[in-house]
Protein backbone atom coordinates (compact mmCIF):
# COMPACT_ATOMS: atom_id res chain seq x y z
CA UNK A 1 0.00 0.00 0.00
CA UNK A 2 2.84 2.24 0.80
CA UNK A 3 4.79 2.00 -2.75
CA UNK A 4 1.18 2.78 -4.12
CA UNK A 5 0.27 5.94 -2.24
CA UNK A 6 4.02 7.08 -2.47
CA UNK A 7 3.65 6.41 -6.66
CA UNK A 8 0.71 8.56 -6.64
CA UNK A 9 1.99 11.63 -4.09
CA UNK A 10 5.10 11.90 -6.89
CA UNK A 11 2.22 12.04 -9.66
CA UNK A 12 0.90 15.21 -7.88
CA UNK A 13 4.43 17.22 -9.00
CA UNK A 14 3.97 16.21 -12.81
CA UNK A 15 0.66 17.30 -12.57
CA UNK A 16 1.31 20.56 -11.50
CA UNK A 17 3.74 20.82 -14.51
CA UNK A 18 1.13 19.68 -16.38
CA UNK A 19 -1.29 22.52 -15.40
CA UNK A 20 1.61 25.57 -15.18
CA UNK A 21 1.92 24.58 -19.12
CA UNK A 22 -1.84 24.24 -19.86
CA UNK A 23 -1.39 20.97 -21.11
CA UNK A 24 -4.85 19.29 -20.66
CA UNK A 25 -3.92 15.85 -22.61
CA UNK A 26 -0.89 15.43 -20.55
CA UNK A 27 -2.68 16.27 -16.80
CA UNK A 28 -5.58 13.80 -17.83
CA UNK A 29 -3.11 11.09 -18.36
CA UNK A 30 -1.39 11.88 -14.89
CA UNK A 31 -4.51 11.86 -13.10
CA UNK A 32 -5.37 8.46 -14.85
CA UNK A 33 -2.42 7.25 -13.20
CA UNK A 34 -2.71 9.12 -9.70
CA UNK A 35 -6.56 6.66 -9.83
CA UNK A 36 -4.34 3.76 -10.83
CA UNK A 37 -2.35 3.84 -7.31
CA UNK A 38 -5.15 5.33 -5.37
CA UNK A 39 -7.40 2.74 -6.53
CA UNK A 40 -5.01 -0.26 -5.72
CA UNK A 41 -4.32 1.51 -2.38
CA UNK A 42 -7.81 2.09 -1.69
CA UNK A 43 -8.27 -1.68 -2.42
CA UNK A 44 -5.23 -3.15 -0.15
CA UNK A 45 -7.08 -1.37 2.69
CA UNK A 46 -10.63 -2.73 2.35
CA UNK A 47 -8.44 -6.33 2.79
CA UNK A 48 -10.33 -8.30 5.25
CA UNK A 49 -7.19 -8.73 7.26
CA UNK A 50 -5.84 -5.24 7.24
CA UNK A 51 -9.24 -4.86 8.35
CA UNK A 52 -8.71 -7.27 11.10
CA UNK A 53 -5.26 -5.82 11.92
CA UNK A 54 -6.98 -2.49 12.65
CA UNK A 55 -8.49 -3.79 15.51
CA UNK A 56 -5.11 -4.60 17.21
CA UNK A 57 -4.75 -2.93 20.62
CA UNK A 58 -1.94 -0.24 20.22
CA UNK A 59 -1.05 -0.79 16.42
CA UNK A 60 -4.97 -0.67 15.34
CA UNK A 61 -4.77 2.64 14.93
CA UNK A 62 -1.98 2.87 12.62
CA UNK A 63 -3.72 0.89 10.50
CA UNK A 64 -6.28 2.46 10.66
CA UNK A 65 -4.81 5.79 9.73
CA UNK A 66 -3.45 4.61 6.66
CA UNK A 67 -6.43 2.95 5.28
CA UNK A 68 -8.41 6.23 6.05
CA UNK A 69 -5.31 7.74 4.04
CA UNK A 70 -6.00 5.54 1.25
CA UNK A 71 -9.47 6.13 0.65
CA UNK A 72 -9.06 9.63 1.05
CA UNK A 73 -6.61 10.20 -1.83
CA UNK A 74 -8.78 7.96 -3.55
CA UNK A 75 -11.52 9.71 -3.29
CA UNK A 76 -9.64 12.94 -3.70
CA UNK A 77 -8.06 11.33 -7.50
CA UNK A 78 -11.98 10.19 -8.14
CA UNK A 79 -14.16 12.77 -7.11
CA UNK A 80 -11.88 15.79 -6.86
CA UNK A 81 -8.85 15.60 -9.66
CA UNK A 82 -11.13 13.90 -12.44
CA UNK A 83 -14.27 16.21 -12.64
CA UNK A 84 -11.55 19.03 -12.28
CA UNK A 85 -9.49 18.37 -15.38
CA UNK A 86 -12.53 17.33 -17.61
CA UNK A 87 -13.28 21.23 -17.50
CA UNK A 88 -10.03 21.86 -17.45
CA UNK A 89 -9.85 23.37 -20.83
CA UNK A 90 -13.03 25.63 -20.19
CA UNK A 91 -11.09 27.13 -17.23
CA UNK A 92 -9.57 29.93 -19.06
CA UNK A 93 -9.77 32.55 -16.31
CA UNK A 94 -8.22 35.15 -18.79
CA UNK A 95 -11.83 36.04 -20.10
CA UNK A 96 -12.07 37.15 -16.66
CA UNK A 97 -9.88 40.18 -17.41
CA UNK A 98 -12.47 43.24 -19.39
CA UNK A 99 -11.95 43.98 -23.02
CA UNK A 100 -13.47 46.41 -24.97
CA UNK A 101 -14.92 43.80 -27.20
CA UNK A 102 -16.37 41.37 -24.87
CA UNK A 103 -15.84 37.72 -23.66
CA UNK A 104 -17.25 34.20 -24.22
CA UNK A 105 -18.39 33.93 -19.76
CA UNK A 106 -20.62 30.88 -20.76
CA UNK A 107 -17.44 28.40 -20.65
CA UNK A 108 -16.76 29.32 -17.03
CA UNK A 109 -20.71 28.92 -16.11
CA UNK A 110 -20.86 25.60 -17.28
CA UNK A 111 -17.96 24.74 -15.66
CA UNK A 112 -18.47 26.09 -12.04
CA UNK A 113 -20.74 22.88 -11.02
CA UNK A 114 -17.59 20.52 -11.43
CA UNK A 115 -15.39 22.84 -9.78
CA UNK A 116 -17.96 23.06 -6.64
CA UNK A 117 -18.24 19.35 -6.61
CA UNK A 118 -14.47 19.35 -6.77
CA UNK A 119 -13.75 21.14 -3.99
CA UNK A 120 -16.26 19.51 -1.81
CA UNK A 121 -14.50 16.13 -2.31
CA UNK A 122 -10.89 17.43 -1.45
CA UNK A 123 -12.63 19.54 1.59
CA UNK A 124 -14.71 16.27 3.06
CA UNK A 125 -11.39 14.38 2.83
CA UNK A 126 -9.37 17.15 4.54
CA UNK A 127 -12.15 16.71 7.38
CA UNK A 128 -12.10 13.25 7.55
CA UNK A 129 -8.11 12.85 7.87
CA UNK A 130 -8.24 16.06 10.27
CA UNK A 131 -10.23 13.81 12.68
CA UNK A 132 -7.79 10.91 13.01
CA UNK A 133 -5.80 11.59 16.60
CA UNK A 134 -2.46 11.29 15.32
CA UNK A 135 -1.44 11.00 19.16
CA UNK A 136 -2.10 7.68 18.89
CA UNK A 137 0.47 7.04 15.79
CA UNK A 138 3.66 6.29 15.13
CA UNK A 139 5.86 9.16 14.09
CA UNK A 140 6.12 6.87 10.13
CA UNK A 141 2.25 7.18 10.32
CA UNK A 142 1.60 10.75 11.85
CA UNK A 143 3.78 12.84 9.67
CA UNK A 144 3.02 11.03 6.66
CA UNK A 145 -0.73 11.97 7.34
CA UNK A 146 -0.15 15.89 8.76
CA UNK A 147 1.62 16.15 5.73
CA UNK A 148 -1.44 14.97 3.59
CA UNK A 149 -3.83 17.24 5.62
CA UNK A 150 -2.07 20.13 5.01
CA UNK A 151 -1.59 19.54 0.94
CA UNK A 152 -5.44 18.67 0.94
CA UNK A 153 -6.00 22.12 3.39
CA UNK A 154 -4.20 24.05 1.00
CA UNK A 155 -5.75 22.42 -2.05
CA UNK A 156 -9.20 22.76 -0.41
CA UNK A 157 -8.96 26.81 0.27
CA UNK A 158 -7.41 26.95 -3.84
CA UNK A 159 -10.37 25.29 -4.73
CA UNK A 160 -13.02 26.86 -3.05
CA UNK A 161 -12.03 30.07 -4.41
CA UNK A 162 -11.83 28.93 -8.00
CA UNK A 163 -15.34 27.82 -7.14
CA UNK A 164 -16.62 30.54 -5.99
CA UNK A 165 -15.21 33.02 -8.92
CA UNK A 166 -16.59 30.79 -11.03
CA UNK A 167 -20.13 31.37 -9.64
CA UNK A 168 -20.07 34.51 -9.51
CA UNK A 169 -17.60 36.22 -11.63
CA UNK A 170 -19.56 35.69 -15.32
CA UNK A 171 -22.85 37.45 -13.85
CA UNK A 172 -20.84 40.07 -11.78
CA UNK A 173 -19.30 40.65 -15.29
CA UNK A 174 -22.26 41.11 -17.25
CA UNK A 175 -23.14 37.03 -18.29
CA UNK A 176 -26.86 37.47 -17.80
CA UNK A 177 -27.18 41.16 -18.64
CA UNK A 178 -25.28 44.08 -18.67
CA UNK A 179 -23.73 45.23 -15.16
CA UNK A 180 -23.24 48.73 -14.13
CA UNK A 181 -21.02 49.70 -10.92
CA UNK A 182 -19.98 53.14 -9.09
CA UNK A 183 -16.21 53.38 -9.46
CA UNK A 184 -14.30 55.07 -6.33
CA UNK A 185 -10.98 56.18 -6.97
CA UNK A 186 -9.65 56.85 -2.95
CA UNK A 187 -7.13 59.21 -3.13
CA UNK A 188 -4.26 58.54 -0.91
CA UNK A 189 -2.98 61.70 -0.20
CA UNK A 190 -6.46 62.56 2.35
CA UNK A 191 -6.61 58.79 4.33
CA UNK A 192 -9.90 57.45 4.95
CA UNK A 193 -10.19 54.02 6.93
CA UNK A 194 -10.10 51.94 4.00
CA UNK A 195 -7.47 54.34 2.26
CA UNK A 196 -8.55 57.65 1.27
CA UNK A 197 -11.28 60.23 0.45
CA UNK A 198 -13.15 58.92 -2.81
CA UNK A 199 -12.37 61.69 -4.98
CA UNK A 200 -12.85 60.54 -8.31
CA UNK A 201 -16.25 58.58 -9.48
CA UNK A 202 -17.02 56.90 -12.44
CA UNK A 203 -19.77 54.09 -13.34
CA UNK A 204 -18.33 51.37 -15.12
CA UNK A 205 -20.10 48.53 -17.12
CA UNK A 206 -19.49 45.51 -17.99
CA UNK A 207 -21.94 43.42 -20.53
CA UNK A 208 -20.54 39.75 -21.16
CA UNK A 209 -17.13 40.99 -20.48
CA UNK A 210 -17.01 44.43 -22.30
CA UNK A 211 -16.17 46.79 -20.22
CA UNK A 212 -17.04 50.58 -20.83
CA UNK A 213 -16.24 53.72 -18.58
CA UNK A 214 -19.79 55.84 -18.76
CA UNK A 215 -20.38 58.93 -16.47
CA UNK A 216 -17.88 60.48 -14.56
CA UNK A 217 -18.38 63.05 -11.19
CA UNK A 218 -16.82 63.97 -8.23
CA UNK A 219 -17.36 63.90 -4.53
CA UNK A 220 -17.52 66.90 -4.10
CA UNK A 221 -20.17 67.23 -7.51
CA UNK A 222 -22.76 65.10 -5.17
CA UNK A 223 -22.83 68.31 -2.28
CA UNK A 224 -24.20 67.34 0.81
CA UNK A 225 -26.75 64.84 1.50
CA UNK A 226 -29.92 66.24 3.24
CA UNK A 227 -31.48 64.46 4.95
CA UNK A 228 -28.47 62.27 6.49
CA UNK A 229 -28.33 58.80 5.50
CA UNK A 230 -29.07 56.59 8.78
CA UNK A 231 -25.74 54.67 9.82
CA UNK A 232 -26.22 52.14 12.51
CA UNK A 233 -25.53 53.73 15.92
CA UNK A 234 -22.02 51.86 17.04
CA UNK A 235 -20.62 53.00 13.95
CA UNK A 236 -21.99 56.41 14.45
CA UNK A 237 -20.83 57.01 18.03
CA UNK A 238 -17.24 56.10 16.90
CA UNK A 239 -17.08 58.20 12.77
CA UNK A 240 -20.02 60.80 13.23
CA UNK A 241 -22.99 60.91 11.07
CA UNK A 242 -20.54 62.49 8.65
CA UNK A 243 -20.57 58.83 7.19
CA UNK A 244 -24.14 59.47 5.82
CA UNK A 245 -24.09 63.24 5.03
CA UNK A 246 -20.66 63.40 2.36
CA UNK A 247 -19.84 61.22 0.12
CA UNK A 248 -16.31 62.18 0.96
CA UNK A 249 -16.69 60.86 3.90
CA UNK A 250 -18.57 57.85 3.68
CA UNK A 251 -15.42 54.73 4.15
CA UNK A 252 -14.38 57.01 7.77
CA UNK A 253 -15.33 53.34 8.70
CA UNK A 254 -13.24 50.67 7.79
CA UNK A 255 -16.41 48.17 6.93
CA UNK A 256 -15.88 48.55 3.09
CA UNK A 257 -20.05 46.81 3.10
CA UNK A 258 -21.12 50.42 4.84
CA UNK A 259 -19.26 52.44 2.92
CA UNK A 260 -19.88 51.07 -0.23
CA UNK A 261 -23.37 50.47 0.88
CA UNK A 262 -23.92 54.22 1.84
CA UNK A 263 -22.25 55.22 -1.36
CA UNK A 264 -24.46 53.52 -3.42
CA UNK A 265 -27.49 55.15 -1.67
CA UNK A 266 -26.21 58.23 -2.11
CA UNK A 267 -25.21 57.82 -5.96
CA UNK A 268 -29.19 56.98 -6.50
CA UNK A 269 -30.49 59.81 -4.35
CA UNK A 270 -28.26 62.26 -6.44
CA UNK A 271 -28.40 60.71 -9.94
CA UNK A 272 -31.20 58.47 -10.14
CA UNK A 273 -28.98 55.83 -10.91
CA UNK A 274 -29.19 52.19 -8.84
CA UNK A 275 -25.74 50.55 -10.23
CA UNK A 276 -25.53 46.91 -9.09
CA UNK A 277 -22.56 47.49 -6.83
CA UNK A 278 -19.52 49.50 -6.04
CA UNK A 279 -15.75 48.91 -6.75
CA UNK A 280 -13.09 51.07 -5.07
CA UNK A 281 -9.07 51.29 -6.34
CA UNK A 282 -6.39 53.60 -5.62
CA UNK A 283 -3.85 55.32 -7.66
CA UNK A 284 -1.07 52.33 -6.82
CA UNK A 285 -3.27 50.02 -8.04
CA UNK A 286 -3.73 52.42 -11.30
CA UNK A 287 0.01 51.92 -11.34
CA UNK A 288 0.13 47.94 -11.27
CA UNK A 289 -2.07 48.06 -14.04
CA UNK A 290 0.08 50.80 -15.82
CA UNK A 291 3.09 48.50 -15.24
CA UNK A 292 1.14 45.42 -17.54
CA UNK A 293 -0.34 48.03 -19.93
CA UNK A 294 2.44 50.44 -20.60
CA UNK A 295 2.04 53.86 -20.60
CA UNK A 296 -1.10 56.08 -21.76
CA UNK A 297 -1.15 59.52 -22.80
CA UNK A 298 -3.66 62.00 -21.89
CA UNK A 299 -5.68 63.79 -24.82
CA UNK A 300 -8.65 65.14 -23.67
CA UNK A 301 -10.01 68.64 -23.28
CA UNK A 302 -7.52 68.76 -20.26
CA UNK A 303 -4.34 68.39 -22.04
CA UNK A 304 -4.20 72.35 -22.71
CA UNK A 305 -4.30 72.92 -19.00
CA UNK A 306 -1.76 69.70 -18.24
CA UNK A 307 1.08 71.21 -20.49
CA UNK A 308 0.60 74.61 -18.60
CA UNK A 309 0.95 73.67 -15.57
CA UNK A 310 3.88 71.29 -16.67
CA UNK A 311 2.13 67.91 -15.57
CA UNK A 312 2.99 65.04 -17.18
CA UNK A 313 1.02 63.67 -20.20
CA UNK A 314 2.30 60.38 -20.37
CA UNK A 315 1.52 58.30 -17.29
CA UNK A 316 3.39 55.17 -16.23
CA UNK A 317 3.65 52.84 -13.24
CA UNK A 318 6.46 54.88 -12.40
CA UNK A 319 4.91 58.09 -12.30
CA UNK A 320 1.29 58.05 -11.78
CA UNK A 321 1.86 57.84 -8.00
CA UNK A 322 3.32 60.88 -7.56
CA UNK A 323 1.40 62.73 -9.79
CA UNK A 324 -2.00 62.28 -8.55
CA UNK A 325 -1.36 62.61 -5.05
CA UNK A 326 1.25 65.27 -5.26
CA UNK A 327 2.48 66.65 -8.24
CA UNK A 328 -1.53 68.04 -9.58
CA UNK A 329 -2.07 69.65 -6.25
CA UNK A 330 1.49 71.77 -6.37
CA UNK A 331 0.74 72.39 -9.99
CA UNK A 332 -2.91 72.88 -10.47
CA UNK A 333 -4.82 75.27 -7.89
CA UNK A 334 -8.33 75.01 -9.13
CA UNK A 335 -9.72 72.31 -7.44
CA UNK A 336 -12.06 71.41 -10.90
CA UNK A 337 -9.15 71.21 -13.22
CA UNK A 338 -7.87 68.85 -11.08
CA UNK A 339 -11.11 66.67 -11.11
CA UNK A 340 -10.99 66.80 -15.05
CA UNK A 341 -7.02 65.62 -14.92
CA UNK A 342 -8.31 62.72 -12.31
CA UNK A 343 -10.98 62.07 -14.66
CA UNK A 344 -8.77 62.02 -17.56
CA UNK A 345 -6.45 60.04 -16.43
CA UNK A 346 -9.07 57.26 -15.64
CA UNK A 347 -10.59 57.19 -18.78
CA UNK A 348 -7.13 56.96 -19.97
CA UNK A 349 -5.92 53.84 -18.14
CA UNK A 350 -9.55 51.91 -18.23
CA UNK A 351 -9.19 52.43 -21.60
CA UNK A 352 -5.83 50.62 -21.69
CA UNK A 353 -7.27 48.03 -19.83
CA UNK A 354 -10.40 47.35 -21.80
CA UNK A 355 -8.54 47.42 -25.45
CA UNK A 356 -6.72 44.59 -24.29
CA UNK A 357 -3.06 46.54 -24.15
CA UNK A 358 -0.60 44.37 -21.77
CA UNK A 359 -0.46 40.60 -21.11
CA UNK A 360 -2.87 38.94 -19.27
CA UNK A 361 -0.82 37.38 -16.83
CA UNK A 362 0.47 40.96 -15.63
CA UNK A 363 -2.77 42.10 -15.08
CA UNK A 364 -3.69 39.68 -13.29
CA UNK A 365 -0.75 39.70 -11.15
CA UNK A 366 -1.48 43.46 -10.50
CA UNK A 367 -4.39 43.31 -9.67
CA UNK A 368 -3.98 40.22 -7.50
CA UNK A 369 -1.62 42.55 -5.56
CA UNK A 370 -3.74 45.21 -5.14
CA UNK A 371 -6.43 42.88 -3.46
CA UNK A 372 -4.04 41.87 -1.14
CA UNK A 373 -2.81 44.77 -0.16
CA UNK A 374 -6.43 46.03 0.88
CA UNK A 375 -6.63 48.35 -2.13
CA UNK A 376 -9.23 46.77 -4.58
CA UNK A 377 -12.35 46.24 -3.04
CA UNK A 378 -15.80 44.73 -4.00
CA UNK A 379 -19.33 44.85 -2.92
CA UNK A 380 -22.35 43.62 -4.74
CA UNK A 381 -26.14 44.47 -4.20
CA UNK A 382 -26.85 40.98 -4.60
CA UNK A 383 -27.37 39.44 -1.39
CA UNK A 384 -26.11 35.92 -3.45
CA UNK A 385 -22.70 37.41 -4.21
CA UNK A 386 -22.08 39.36 -1.32
CA UNK A 387 -22.08 36.18 0.58
CA UNK A 388 -19.75 34.77 -1.74
CA UNK A 389 -17.59 38.11 -1.45
CA UNK A 390 -17.82 38.59 2.17
CA UNK A 391 -15.72 35.15 2.42
CA UNK A 392 -12.18 36.99 0.88
CA UNK A 393 -10.25 40.41 2.10
CA UNK A 394 -11.30 41.94 -1.50
CA UNK A 395 -14.76 42.56 0.86
CA UNK A 396 -13.19 44.95 3.45
CA UNK A 397 -15.24 43.01 6.11
CA UNK A 398 -14.30 44.10 9.58
CA UNK A 399 -16.66 41.02 10.71
CA UNK A 400 -17.60 38.00 9.24
CA UNK A 401 -16.07 34.67 7.62
CA UNK A 402 -13.26 36.98 6.19
CA UNK A 403 -11.96 38.12 9.45
CA UNK A 404 -9.03 35.45 10.84
CA UNK A 405 -10.17 35.02 14.61
CA UNK A 406 -6.97 36.25 16.05
CA UNK A 407 -7.17 39.53 14.00
CA UNK A 408 -6.10 43.78 14.73
CA UNK A 409 -6.81 46.41 12.58
CA UNK A 410 -4.82 49.77 13.05
CA UNK A 411 -6.98 52.59 10.47
CA UNK A 412 -6.04 56.28 9.66
CA UNK A 413 -8.38 59.30 9.37
CA UNK A 414 -7.05 62.42 8.12
CA UNK A 415 -8.36 65.44 10.14
CA UNK A 416 -6.11 68.37 8.50
CA UNK A 417 -8.61 68.30 5.92
CA UNK A 418 -6.11 68.89 2.93
CA UNK A 419 -3.69 66.67 1.13
CA UNK A 420 -0.97 66.00 3.74
CA UNK A 421 -1.07 62.40 3.78
CA UNK A 422 1.38 62.04 0.86
CA UNK A 423 4.13 63.19 3.36
CA UNK A 424 2.74 60.32 6.39
CA UNK A 425 4.70 57.41 7.07
CA UNK A 426 3.83 54.74 9.42
CA UNK A 427 5.32 51.52 10.92
CA UNK A 428 2.42 49.13 12.40
CA UNK A 429 3.53 46.53 14.71
CA UNK A 430 1.99 43.55 17.01
CA UNK A 431 3.75 42.69 20.38
CA UNK A 432 2.58 39.59 21.88
CA UNK A 433 3.06 40.27 25.86
CA UNK A 434 3.20 37.85 28.40
CA UNK A 435 -0.11 35.96 29.17
CA UNK A 436 -2.38 37.08 32.18
CA UNK A 437 -5.13 34.92 34.08
CA UNK A 438 -4.85 32.57 31.54
CA UNK A 439 -5.18 34.99 28.62
CA UNK A 440 -3.57 36.58 25.73
CA UNK A 441 -2.33 39.89 25.51
CA UNK A 442 -1.36 42.13 22.74
CA UNK A 443 0.34 45.80 22.44
CA UNK A 444 -0.58 47.36 19.20
CA UNK A 445 2.29 49.85 18.18
CA UNK A 446 2.09 52.55 15.61
CA UNK A 447 5.01 55.25 14.76
CA UNK A 448 4.02 57.80 12.51
CA UNK A 449 6.64 60.39 11.31
CA UNK A 450 5.79 63.37 9.17
CA UNK A 451 8.00 64.13 6.49
CA UNK A 452 7.24 67.06 4.81
CA UNK A 453 10.07 69.61 4.45
CA UNK A 454 10.20 71.60 7.25
CA UNK A 455 9.46 75.05 5.35
CA UNK A 456 6.13 73.50 4.02
CA UNK A 457 4.35 75.76 5.67
CA UNK A 458 4.85 78.16 2.86
CA UNK A 459 6.68 75.90 0.06
CA UNK A 460 3.40 74.02 -0.07
CA UNK A 461 0.33 75.15 -1.48
CA UNK A 462 -2.63 76.01 0.83
CA UNK A 463 -4.47 73.44 -1.15
CA UNK A 464 -1.93 70.90 0.28
CA UNK A 465 -1.46 72.25 3.48
CA UNK A 466 -5.07 72.93 4.27
CA UNK A 467 -4.20 76.93 4.94
CA UNK A 468 -5.02 76.56 8.79
CA UNK A 469 -8.68 75.90 8.05
CA UNK A 470 -9.46 73.05 9.87
CA UNK A 471 -7.46 74.51 12.57
CA UNK A 472 -4.67 72.64 12.10
CA UNK A 473 -0.89 75.09 11.51
CA UNK A 474 0.16 74.80 7.99
CA UNK A 475 2.52 72.15 7.39
CA UNK A 476 1.30 69.54 10.49
CA UNK A 477 -0.89 67.11 10.09
CA UNK A 478 -3.80 66.01 12.50
CA UNK A 479 -5.36 62.73 12.23
CA UNK A 480 -7.14 59.75 14.15
CA UNK A 481 -5.60 56.66 14.75
CA UNK A 482 -7.69 53.70 14.83
CA UNK A 483 -7.44 50.36 16.81
CA UNK A 484 -9.42 47.49 16.19
CA UNK A 485 -8.99 44.03 18.73
CA UNK A 486 -10.04 40.19 18.29
CA UNK A 487 -13.66 39.78 19.25
CA UNK A 488 -14.20 39.75 22.64
CA UNK A 489 -11.12 41.14 23.47
CA UNK A 490 -10.88 44.15 25.79
CA UNK A 491 -9.07 47.31 25.02
CA UNK A 492 -7.16 47.97 28.34
CA UNK A 493 -4.77 51.18 27.55
CA UNK A 494 -2.91 53.22 25.26
CA UNK A 495 0.40 55.68 25.33
CA UNK A 496 2.48 58.04 23.45
CA UNK A 497 5.96 57.60 23.17
CA UNK A 498 5.65 55.67 26.59
CA UNK A 499 3.18 58.16 28.69
CA UNK A 500 -0.34 56.82 29.17
CA UNK A 501 -2.90 58.88 27.91
CA UNK A 502 -6.78 59.57 27.95
CA UNK A 503 -8.51 57.42 24.78
CA UNK A 504 -11.50 57.10 23.36
CA UNK A 505 -12.91 53.10 23.52
CA UNK A 506 -16.11 52.25 21.40
CA UNK A 507 -17.24 48.82 20.79
CA UNK A 508 -17.89 47.73 16.65
CA UNK A 509 -19.18 44.07 15.65
CA UNK A 510 -18.02 42.37 19.44
CA UNK A 511 -14.61 44.26 18.98
CA UNK A 512 -13.06 46.33 20.88
CA UNK A 513 -12.09 49.82 19.23
CA UNK A 514 -9.10 52.47 20.31
CA UNK A 515 -9.23 55.81 18.48
CA UNK A 516 -6.86 58.59 19.42
CA UNK A 517 -6.09 61.96 17.80
CA UNK A 518 -2.37 63.37 17.05
CA UNK A 519 -1.38 66.08 15.51
CA UNK A 520 2.61 66.09 13.72
CA UNK A 521 4.44 68.81 12.60
CA UNK A 522 6.84 68.93 9.71
CA UNK A 523 9.71 66.05 10.71
CA UNK A 524 7.89 64.88 13.78
CA UNK A 525 7.09 61.45 15.15
CA UNK A 526 5.36 60.08 17.94
CA UNK A 527 4.73 56.39 18.76
CA UNK A 528 1.23 55.16 20.18
CA UNK A 529 0.39 51.88 21.65
CA UNK A 530 -2.65 50.40 22.19
CA UNK A 531 -3.08 47.54 24.69
CA UNK A 532 -5.13 44.83 24.36
CA UNK A 533 -5.86 41.97 26.72
CA UNK A 534 -8.72 39.26 27.62
CA UNK A 535 -7.86 37.80 24.35
CA UNK A 536 -9.26 34.57 24.39
CA UNK A 537 -7.98 33.53 20.60
CA UNK A 538 -4.45 31.55 21.04
CA UNK A 539 -3.75 31.71 17.14
CA UNK A 540 -1.24 33.71 15.74
CA UNK A 541 -2.31 36.80 15.33
CA UNK A 542 -3.18 38.79 11.98
CA UNK A 543 -3.05 42.49 11.40
CA UNK A 544 -4.78 44.45 9.08
CA UNK A 545 -3.92 48.27 8.17
CA UNK A 546 -5.18 50.69 5.79
CA UNK A 547 -3.40 51.26 2.61
CA UNK A 548 -1.84 53.87 2.02
CA UNK A 549 0.78 55.69 -0.56
CA UNK A 550 3.80 53.48 1.56
CA UNK A 551 3.96 49.91 0.10
CA UNK A 552 2.09 47.58 2.72
CA UNK A 553 5.32 46.07 3.54
CA UNK A 554 6.85 48.60 4.76
CA UNK A 555 3.99 49.59 7.30
CA UNK A 556 3.74 46.14 8.53
CA UNK A 557 6.61 45.02 10.81
CA UNK A 558 7.08 41.18 12.19
CA UNK A 559 5.15 40.53 14.98
CA UNK A 560 7.11 41.04 18.28
CA UNK A 561 6.75 38.23 20.65
CA UNK A 562 7.89 39.53 24.47
CA UNK A 563 10.38 37.17 26.69
CA UNK A 564 7.82 35.69 29.27
CA UNK A 565 8.91 33.12 32.11
CA UNK A 566 7.37 29.62 31.77
CA UNK A 567 5.45 30.09 34.94
CA UNK A 568 3.72 32.70 33.51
Amino acid sequence: MKTELVTAASLVSQLKEDISKSDATSAERTVASIREHTSAAKRMAGDPLWTLASGVPLAGPNFSAVAEIARASDDVAVLGLSPLVSVYDSLNWDTLLPSNTGNNLEAIKSAAPKVAASAYAVRASSERLERIDASLLLPQVADPLRQTTDELNRASGALDSAADAALVAPQMLGANGHRDYLLMIQNSAETRASGGIPGALAVLTFDQGKLTLGSQSSAADLGVMAPTLPVDEQQQQIYTSRLGKYMQDVNLTPDFPTAAGTAHAMWKAKTGQDVDGVISIDPVVLSYILQATGPVAINGPELKAVKAAGLPTELTGSNVVPTLLSDVYAKIQEPKLQDAYFAGVAKEVFAALSGGKGEAKGLITGITRGTEEGRVLLWSTSSEEQSVIAKYPVSGSIAGPSVSPAQFGVYFNDGTGAKMDYYVKHTVQLVRECPKDGYEQTTVRVTTINSAPADAATSLPAYVTGGGYFGVPPGSVQGNIIAYGPVQANIESASVDGHRTEFAPYQHANRPVGVLAQRLAPGQSKTVEFTFGKIVQHTEPDLVVTPTVQPVKDVVLPTQNASCDQGQ
